[in-house]
Parts: structure tokens; sequence; C-alpha cells
């Protein structure tokens, strides 16, 4: 069963917002790089091995968990001032997943399998195309 991080995505206001960065990142790597948007962290997980047997990184935006992406490999690097970081590659792509509130916090936290929310198309066909605030106004409704 594979295990899956949580973090805060700051500086966006929406999964949308989060995409188009990701595009931008993805699009200015160096050529021949491979297809993958890498997130650096302060600390590297220890339990690594968990995390890439199917593993994804789950964004909370705006006070919720909003979207994942699926975790590729976990890798020490250093930075500019030699200080040892934790580069996450990911999957470029951005899967909405069925809202769920969570408070601001720190770092990542790991997040079980079973209590990570599903993929928005599984529990609402057809929602992810629609736009973000309509989706979130929809299930303030108790419509989604």
């Amino acid at each position: 069963m594979p295990l899956h991080l949580l973090k805060l995505c700051v500086g966006v206001d929406s999964a949308g917002d989060l995409e188009s960065w990701i595009r931008q990142k993805v699009k200015a790597r160096r050529k021949g790089a491979p297809a993958e948007h890498v997130h650096t962290t302060r600390m590297m997980p220890k339990r690594a091995a968990e995390l890439l047997a199917g593993g994804s990184l789950y964004w909370v935006i705006r006070g919720e968990i909003a979207c994942r992406q699926r975790l590729l490999a976990v890798r020490p690097v250093v930075d500019n001032e030699g200080v040892r970081r934790c580069a996450l590659a990911l999957e470029p792509t951005v899967t909405l997943v069925e809202p769920r509130p969570y408070r601001a916090f720190q770092g990542w936290r790991y997040l079980a399998d079973k209590d990570a929310p599903r993929d928005f198309d599984r529990t609402a066909k057809g929602a992810s195309d629609m736009p973000e605030a309509m989706r979130r106004e929809l299930r303030d409704l108790g419509l989604l």
C-alpha cells in the first residue's frame, strides 16, 4: 500500500494556478532533462521507499487538500549555500481530488493511502472540467 506526502502549496490560489506554474517550470527546463516537475524541500523523508511504491504529493491550497501529483523520485541535493535538501521529482500532471479542509502546517506530513482523498473524476464525473470557482460553489451547496 503506497504512502503519500501532504504539503502546503504557498503562493497559488487554485489548482489551475499550480498547473500554470508547473507548465512554466517544465518548459524552462534544459534540453534533454526528464519530463518531471521538481519541488525542493528541506527534509528528506525517511520512508522514501514507501512513497515511491505508488505515492503522490497532495497539495493543500487555500485551506483544503485540492490536488495531487504522482511521486517519481526522492533525491538528496545540495543547494547553492551547501545545505542538504530533498528534491521531490513529480509527474507534471496535476490530478484534482475530492476537496477536504486541512489546516496550515510547516514542512510536509505523511498521508496514509486509506486517508487520502479520492480523485475527483471518480467521485463526480466531469467535475474536473468545470471552473474551480464553480466546483467550490457547488460543493459548498452540497451538490458535489
